[in-house]
């Protein structure tokens, strides 16, 4: 089916409904490198003035990538909840627009639409959305996850401690994690990105994290960012895993390209699920994503990149995961150019998240060939914030030196507590206060004058 819009005495036509999204995206480099994007500014508001005209209903009519190719579009289809979408189902993308930014669309009613949209919905309607309103939507959306503490309820922001180490050095990773846990991280996870793929490697990296939460009874969880077939293969070998990770994309091709499928992950959950780890609950699947991933695949079938990444949301809910982070600008320039482009799409990804149901966390990053600074972070950091992101990023001194990106420090998630008076997860919250490291009244922080007993009795081992 053609599309077209009339602006100024122009008509512009869209073949498709894929080139109507593509051209409708706000301008980024990635979508430029494929091709697809809008030639010039007055067709790219005559696409979204087109896409706003659109029935929602229509995506579920005309598939954006082919039903019979791709795994993914057959997901979203067979798992389409039509009594949930019933309530906006009569609406086009620019009157969904309207819909979600009153006062009708509550906490209540976008959890109860959550499995009635698809990710092309969301895609779309986010398009046509100004920086605020995506921020408006998203902190109505609470998703909460359960493994050995609460992720995501209202007031609250957790971070992952990252205590990478380019040789996976026990005292270095040690090291970090002692640094984090006294500024207050590693309630969403203490999960490490292993220099070595050795099942034998990660292995020791499990036992170690595990021995690390248990002696100090932190009510949190760990995770190895390995593949989640040497997940598989450590629980197999009775390694102590607590969460399953894997990096996913929106298409059945791209996610080849990671060595993977939906049969793959379904055995990765049902493995994690075999552990019975967790205390609170079973959210045990950690998944990262990122604008950007399909196309340098070369497995994108010419759909922009923003709606790939939403895509990529429907795998993760199938699997009721714990965590799923976009690691919005580590993919490069290529793909998103600068900051601007960056914070965009960070702000589009938690929307689309929480819409689809999706605990949305976000690594706020950038590479050093990238036109961004650390001031673009903190300011995508105080709007995601405000947005009401699940959680961010933790690391020594914002450098991560293993895989050599910028990200979000320890102490910015001090930053964020002040500012906007978000706490961490109860359960950690309380550990905190018990180990005398931090206590938290509204926007007020108390640090620990002095290292907790504990922590100084393991210190004193190790000199």
């Amino acid at each position: 089916m053609t599309y077209s819009h009339s602006v100024g005495g122009t008509t512009w036509r869209f073949d498709d409904l894929r080139e109507v999204m593509a051209k409708a995206s706000p301008a980024r480099s990635g979508d430029q490198l494929a091709g697809v994007a809008a030639g010039s500014d007055a067709e790219r508001v005559a696409a979204q003035m087109c896409l706003a005209a659109v029935p929602l209903k229509r995506f579920l009519e005309e598939a954006l990538i082919p039903y019979e190719s791709d795994e993914v579009t057959r997901l979203i289809i067979d798992s389409h909840d039509a009594a949930a979408f019933a309530p906006v189902s009569h609406l086009t993308v620019g009157d969904f627009r309207n819909w979600l930014l009153g006062e009708e669309a509550d906490e209540s009613s976008l959890k109860a639409l959550a499995h009635g949209l698809t990710p092309e919905m969301v895609a779309a309607v986010s398009k046509i959305m100004r920086v605020q309103d995506l921020i408006l939507v998203a902190q109505k959306v609470r998703v909460v996850t359960r493994f050995r503490n609460s992720i995501g309820l209202a007031g609250r922001m957790s971070t992952r401690l990252q205590p990478n180490h380019p040789t996976d050095d026990g005292a270095g990773i040690a090291a970090s994690i002692l640094d984090g846990l006294l500024y207050g991280n590693g309630d969403a996870v203490i999960g490490i990105n292993p220099a070595t793929d050795s099942t034998a490697g990660i292995c020791e990296l499990l036992k170690m994290l595990d021995a690390v939460i248990s002696r100090y009874d932190i009510p949190t969880q760990a995770c190895i960012l390995t593949h989640v077939t040497t997940s598989i293969e450590a629980i197999n070998r009775g390694a102590p895993l607590d969460l399953v990770f894997q990096s996913i994309a929106g298409t059945e091709a791209a996610n080849a390209s990671f060595g993977i499928s939906l049969a793959t992950l379904q055995e990765g959950y049902e493995a994690g699920l075999s552990q019975k780890r967790g205390t609170l609950g079973d959210n045990l699947m950690y998944f990262e994503t990122g604008q950007g991933s399909a196309l340098s695949a070369n497995a994108h079938h010419g759909v922009d990149q923003q709606t790939c990444e939403a895509r990529a949301y429907a795998v993760a809910r199938r699997y009721k995961p714990l965590l799923v982070n976009t690691v919005v600008g580590f993919i490069g320039p290529e793909y998103l150019y600068n900051g601007k482009q960056i914070i965009r799409a960070g702000l589009e990804d938690h929307f689309c998240g929480k819409l689809l149901g999706v605990p949305m966390g976000c690594d706020i990053c950038y590479t050093n060939h990238a036109e961004a600074d650390q001031d673009d972070m903190d300011m995508l950091l105080t709007l995601l914030g405000t947005a009401g992101i699940n959680f961010i990023m933790g690391i020594p001194g914002s450098d991560d030196v293993m895989l050599n990106y910028q990200t979000t420090s320890f102490h910015d998630a001090l930053y964020v507590r002040q500012v906007l008076g978000l706490r961490p997860a109860p359960e950690f919250e309380e550990w905190l206060a018990k180990m005398q490291i931090l206590r938290q009244d509204g926007n007020r922080l108390q640090l620990g004058r002095e290292l907790p007993e504990a922590f100084r009795r393991a210190l004193e081992k190790m000199a």
